[in-house]
């Protein structure tokens, strides 16, 4: 059984954590002292990590950072509220950063900033936004910083064989890199073909699907699933019993969270989904759907997605 990977956010981060924080905040003064926990009373995201740093000009301070699969526009209001427990735990002043891995549907404005007012009363809060697909892989290579490594693929200019064969050298000069290669994996599938990327490196679905990453594409939209599964229930509960008509809701709504993963990965990997595709997917079952999404992220094309479907 493969080994579980640790590649989430706090991990990337500790590999170089000077050269991250002088990158996200843009200033070479500036040095990481530790790396803090993120956990609040109400709140615990994995994506978020807070960092104590220092620099000459401005004494110690907190770097927030938040790393998201996919920009969402409920990401304002999360970053006002992030920064003002921060703030509150550890008593210092906070820089926060939001940093977007995928770019959002293009009817999706990424905004840079939390403003309200109500009653005539104002509530404002900045933050530092940078888009992975807008920062140059020549640069985050010959920097270099390791963090962004994995990201190589789906960086400015990063989605070549040659970029990818140096980011995997990159990797594997340093043993501590190692265990990063699977979500490098991951990420060139979204830009490259499979069979290249096998022959290039090491491709280990258990691993992959083990990952934070994999994990939010999967679980991106499980409670809106759920919640609607369980509405249905409670409906059909009224003719046969609310207690089966909930877990029958249930059931329905992790088969409809399914389908949902599975059209989000085809649309990563392929923009646009074809409606007889999408037709062919709602009449699956939980098991046959399980069994795609693994699929989906091996194939080359839509069609030959299309012929596994089809089977």
């Amino acid at each position: 059984m493969a080994k579980r990977a640790d590649i989430g956010s706090k991990r990337l981060i500790s590999l170089a954590p000077n050269a991250w924080v002088q990158w996200v905040t843009g200033n070479p003064q500036v040095r990481a002292s530790q790396l803090l926990d993120a956990e609040f009373q109400w709140i615990s995201r994995e994506s978020d990590v807070i960092v104590k740093a220092k620099s000459p000009e401005h004494q110690e301070f907190l770097i927030l950072n938040e790393l998201q699969l996919r920009y969402s526009q409920a990401m304002p209001k999360r970053m006002r509220n992030y920064v003002a427990l921060a703030e509150e735990k550890y008593n210092l002043s906070t820089y926060p950063v939001l940093i977007n891995i995928l770019p959002p549907p293009a009817t999706v404005t990424i905004e840079d900033c939390y403003d309200s007012e109500f009653m005539g009363l104002k509530a404002h809060q900045d933050y530092r936004v940078i888009n992975l697909w807008e920062v140059e892989a020549e640069l985050v290579l010959g920097q270099p910083l390791p963090p962004l490594f994995p990201f190589v693929p789906i960086l400015f200019g990063g989605g070549s064989e040659s970029k990818l064969r140096s980011a995997v050298q990159a990797l594997r000069a340093d043993q501590t890199l190692n265990q990063l290669e699977p979500l490098l994996a991951f990420f060139a599938s979204f830009v490259l073909e499979i069979p290249l990327i096998q022959q290039i490196m090491r491709w280990d679905m258990t691993v992959l699907r083990e990952s934070p990453w994999y994990q939010e594409i999967l679980q991106e939209g499980v409670a809106q699933g759920i919640q609607q599964g369980i509405e249905q229930g409670i409906e059909q509960g009224i003719e046969q019993g609310i207690e089966q008509g909930i877990e029958q809701g249930i059931e329905q709504g992790i088969e409809q969270e399914r389908r949902g993963s599975l059209e989000r990965i085809l649309k990563l990997r392929f923009s646009e989904i074809p409606l007889e595709i999408s037709v062919r997917i709602q009449a699956l079952t939980l098991e046959q759907l399980e069994e795609l999404m693994a699929i989906a992220l091996t194939v080359n094309s839509l069609d030959e997605f299309s012929e596994q479907l089809r089977m």
